[in-house]
């Protein structure tokens, strides 16, 4: 069994993660002066080396311009998605 920061479930939350900073039109460092945290932090996150807790998560949206509510409703309908794919 994949570890949860491997799990198919986080990659999803990854990729959503990458894509709504690239969306608000955000680099890494942009979001990471934001943060006031190194820009390797944001890096580490978005390969997968560093998990993220909910107060970090809702601290990144807030950064981002991103509503973090929204982005959980996306992330739940691209799990549910996936797992009514698997066989």
């Amino acid at each position: 069994m994949p570890t949860s920061l491997h799990s198919p479930q986080y990659e999803i939350f990854r990729r959503l993660i990458v894509q709504a900073r690239r969306d608000a039109g955000l680099t890494q460092t942009e979001v990471a002066l934001r943060l006031r945290k190194p820009q390797s932090f944001i890096s580490k996150l978005e390969r997968g080396e560093r998990r993220i807790d909910v107060p970090e998560f809702v601290e990144i949206a807030e950064a981002m311009g991103i509503d973090a509510a929204m982005f959980i409703n996306t992330y739940t309908q691209e799990k549910n998605d996936r797992q009514t794919r698997l066989p």
